[in-house]
């Protein structure tokens, strides 16, 4: 074929000429060509030979003349695209050929180029001809067009900024042409890690499907960068965007495995920022894309990547901007929780899904107890602080699927899921508890209850209306009845009601018994001894309380203690007993017994006090009692729950000479660390570890480990709970001097104290036998 044309791919001496006046010729057209930004090529049917003239050899990116193939001829072709190109060329068919194909170079990168087949400049039969043009800035503008309408697009409706950013790192990799791409947010860090800076962890990532990046994806969403670390913490510590020419040989890629092996050859990335109302620049995170392409100086992302940061940037805003309009909408500012527009509303969700389903749920609702006095004495500060902490304790009582609201002044309430009615009595004994627990504003100890009422779905109502209604009479029936209880309506189920009814009689029965106990002549004190066991003499009393009912009949401690913490008697219970106790001690030191000591049981609310140290000295001066005289004890549970607020208290207790006894110990979850700093004179061994001191190895390992702790420290240990010889044997074995335990005494009144003290005494100060 190009023999007819006066060329051929192997040259002789007597074509030269000739070759010579074809490349003359095509020089000549060449200007023409360039000029009107075109090339023309031949393909030779029967040879397959193809050949391009000089404008179309500078846009395939090949030498001009004859190629053997169209494998050489179209060598700079991307693989992706050759094999179509190549069918369309060689196969022919009614239409012309037409199509658009991607070529690259080390000099320009890629480069898009349409080639036409033109039937009209056909120079022979068998063979095809037509013509190449460089269409890079018309395929490229309308790449950008798409991408923004459709960027533009998902914008207007996307619901959060997760959806946004993998959306537009698909739309810039599809239309664009990355082959990776990832969105890398900041993430501020805490505490000591914030000198180093922010962390960048990658969030978002796009793969193309024809390429394997599983490794690079998975090591790039492991690892989190630092500012300044790779490409991406380079781009935002600089703020500007930034080229990696050779993946492999990047100082950059050093950070990030797998890339080489992944085929990834060129990257570029570039930081989302936004300048807010204020003119403050934000920059909350960097894009970053990668190709299996070597770099493209015009490639389209550089040019837009400006606008994409500021179009995302600004979706952020604006969907975070909605998302406050919405929780402004929802939720209590104060509390956090939901307020009482949106309960309501899901109050109602629940009700037509429960109609639906044919299945129930609960409404709690809550008012807090003896609050306005708070507000009236302290202020609205103090009032707000107790809501905001309530709130809180609130959300930690929540089962699954539970909601809460605040639905204005101090009423609250809750959504219980029908799976969770089974133990609603246990969850509102908790929200008592949440409400009872003493809250510090400002040095001082404030104290509410709650009155509680719930009512079920449908039995009660079937309507938010309704369910309101039954809920809020169930709250006041508590109200008018001492407050500080829940109730449960009537229709929420005959025989779990009527248990719950009848614990919650019998508990407020015991409240009220308890209130005219303790101001009549209900409560007691006996005394049980602390010896010496090697001598058998006394050293000190643990003071335990004691009541009896009008009937007779004896109310143990584990049962009055817990009503008495409830319903905030504990506070009372606790002066009574210390006002009494330095009184009994004052009599026995007066009748020989001058060095006893008196060992007192504290509450936490009482230990927290800010009034307890006064009150100490208070009744010391009055009964006239050394402050050694006295130890008050307390839980080593009780201490780790609130350290804060106790430790202070047992350092000032300490530095006027009041003994402090820890007790219970090894029973909860102190360390030793802390045990090294605690301001106690002694620690008192739990009675479970003495129980089967004789037979349990572990036990007596135990204890030795304690006596000897004990010891180094410059503490008084005291095992209580010794009801045998072996057991007091082993102890003294192990080192342990002082014991409690129906041993030696079971508890004994004042009477017969006094009574002994009275026989003999021994001369010892301290020791009354």
């Amino acid at each position: 074929m190009f023999e007819k044309m006066g060329v051929r791919a192997g040259l002789g001496a007597r074509n030269g000429a000739r070759l010579n006046d074809l490349v003359r010729l095509y020089r000549a057209q060449g200007v023409v060509e360039t000029a009107a930004a075109y090339g023309r090529w031949w393909y030779d049917q029967a040879s397959g030979a193809f050949a391009v003239s000089h404008s179309a050899a500078r846009i395939l990116h090949v030498e001009a003349g004859v190629h053997a193939s169209l494998d050489e001829g179209l060598m700079a072709v991307v693989q992706d695209d050759l094999a179509d190109l190549a069918d369309g060329i060689a196969a022919g068919g009614s239409a012309p050929c037409e199509r658009e194909f991607r070529v690259v170079s080390a000099a320009e990168g890629v480069r898009w180029v349409r080639l036409q087949e033109v039937p009209e400049l056909q120079p022979a039969q068998g063979v095809r001809s037509g013509i190449v043009r460089d269409v890079s800035a018309l395929k490229m503008a309308a790449m950008r067009e798409g991408m923004g309408f459709a960027m533009t697009q998902y914008l207007i409706g996307a619901q959060t900024p997760e959806e946004t950013r993998a959306h537009v790192i698909a739309l810039i990799c599809q239309h664009l042409g990355w082959d990776w791409g990832a969105y890398w947010a900041v993430q501020n860090q805490q505490g000591a890690d914030a000198a180093d800076g922010p962390l960048l962890r990658c969030e978002s990532v796009w793969q193309a499907s024809v390429h394997d990046t599983a490794e690079f994806t998975a090591g790039s969403c492991a690892v989190p960068l630092r500012a300044g670390q790779g490409l991406v913490g380079t781009v935002w510590s600089s703020g500007e965007p930034a080229w990696v020419e050779d993946v492999g040989n990047s100082p950059t890629g050093a950070q990030r495995y797998g890339r080489r092996a992944c085929g990834l050859r060129s990257g570029y990335a570039f930081p989302v920022t936004y300048v807010d109302a204020d003119g403050q620049r934000h920059m909350p995170g960097v894009l970053e894309f990668y190709s299996v392409l070597g770099r493209q100086p015009d490639a389209q992302l550089p040019r837009m990547s400006q606008t994409i940061g500021a179009m995302l940037a600004q979706m952020s805003q604006r969907l975070e901007h909605q998302a406050q309009v919405l929780r402004l909408a929802q939720v209590d500012d104060m509390t956090g929780l939901f307020n009482r527009s949106h309960f309501h509303a899901c109050l109602a969700r629940a009700c037509e899904a429960g109609a639906r389903a044919g299945e129930g749920f609960g409404l709690v609702y809550i008012d807090l107890d003896r609050f306005k006095p708070i507000n009236d004495a302290y202020g609205h500060e103090a009032g707000n602080a107790v809501l905001r902490e309530f709130a809180q304790r609130l959300q930690g009582c929540l089962v699954e699927g539970a909601v809460a609201a605040r639905l204005g002044g101090d009423e609250f309430a809750l959504l219980v899921p029908a799976d969770a009615l089974g133990a609603v009595a246990a969850l509102l004994e908790q929200v008592l508890l949440a409400a009872s627990a003493p809250f510090q504003f400002e040095g001082h100890e404030l104290t509410v209850s709650a009155s509680v009422g719930l009512a079920s779905f449908p039995e009660d109502g079937d309507s938010v209306a309704a369910l309101l209604q039954s809920a809020d009479a169930a709250m006041y029936r508590v109200k008018n009845s001492g407050r500080n209880a829940f109730h449960i309506s009537a229709g929420a189920g005959a025989g779990a009601v009527a248990q719950q009814q009848t614990a919650l009689a019998q508990r407020l029965a015991l409240e009220s018994d308890l209130h005219h106990a303790l101001a009549g002549e209900g409560l007691h004190l006996v005394y049980q001894p602390i010896v010496d066991a090697t001598t058998g003499h006394m050293q000190a009393l643990e003071a335990l309380i004691r009541w009896r009912r009008g009937d007779g009949s004896l109310v143990s401690p584990e049962t009055f203690i817990p009503i008495a913490e409830q319903s905030h008697l504990i506070v009372k219970i606790g002066r009574w007993v210390l006002s009494r106790a330095c009184r009994d001690l004052a009599q026995l030191r007066a009748v020989g017994c001058s060095g006893l000591r008196m060992h007192i049981n504290m509450a936490a609310s009482e230990f927290t006090s800010d009034q307890l140290l006064q009150t100490l000295q208070d009744h010391m001066a009055a009964w006239q009692l050394p402050p050694d005289a006295l130890c008050l004890e307390l839980t080593e549970g009780m201490l780790m729950q609130r350290p804060d607020q106790v430790i202070p208290v047992m350092r000032a207790l300490r530095r006027q000479g009041v003994g402090i006894s820890l007790d219970d110990f090894g029973m909860g979850h102190s360390s030793l660390a802390l045990l090294r700093t605690l301001p106690i004179s002694s620690l008192k061994i739990d009675r479970s570890f003495v129980r089967d001191l004789a037979t349990q190895r572990n036990d007596y390992a135990i204890v030795k480990t304690i006596i000897d702790l004990g010891q180094l420290m410059g503490l008084e240990v005291i095992a209580e709970g010794i009801e045998t010889v072996p057991q007091r044997d082993l102890l003294a074995q192990a080192g342990c001097v002082h014991m409690q335990g129906y041993l030696f005494d079971r508890p004994l009144t004042l009477d017969a104290l006094l009574a002994r003290a009275g026989g003999a005494c021994n001369p010892e100060p301290g020791r009354c036998t």
